[in-house]
């Protein structure tokens, strides 16, 4: 245990904290031809190529991943979350953090819902995670459409 003057002397250093997924930290300058530090929470990429990968042991099942070059031009492997997609090379994704824990090298998801990743088709729960739309929901054509067709006041 340190003494009073010990700390006040030096003082305690907190410890920092590991980020994981360094890849969405930085951007690319291409002026300068270097990287900066510009943290974001998601970043777009564009797929280069769409396979399967085998988890870790106990595990066993085909991962949907895709291998992504981001907008900072670095290449990541991100996990393709719900079932099924129609993701294929140079489809345009939103990326975010978030580890697969029996995945070992993939630290980012693909976002559903968004530009070329469209959500999952029939889900009930959890929709916002997978980009699903409410089903039976009134859509803007619809609600504009039968506004139309009621007749005018007569004053």
């Amino acid at each position: 245990m340190p003494t009073i003057n010990q700390l006040v002397r030096k003082g305690r250093k907190s410890k920092a904290k590991r980020v994981r997924a360094t890849a969405l930290r930085r951007a690319f300058n291409s002026v300068a031809n270097r990287y900066a530090y510009y943290p974001s929470s998601q970043k777009r990429g564009v797929c280069v190529v769409v396979k399967t990968m085998t988890p870790r042991k106990p595990n066993s099942a085909l991962r949907k991943v895709a291998r992504v070059r981001l907008s900072n031009k670095q290449e990541i492997t991100a996990y393709i979350p719900g079932v099924g997609h129609e993701l294929a090379e140079h489809s345009i994704v939103l990326v975010r953090g978030g580890r697969v824990k029996d995945l070992p090298g993939v630290k980012y998801h693909v976002v559903r819902g968004k530009y070329d990743a469209s959500g999952v088709v029939g889900r009930k729960q959890g929709r916002s995670l997978y980009g699903t739309k409410k089903s039976g929901a009134v859509t803007g054509a619809q609600a504009t459409a039968t506004t139309q067709t009621r007749p005018a006041p007569e004053s």
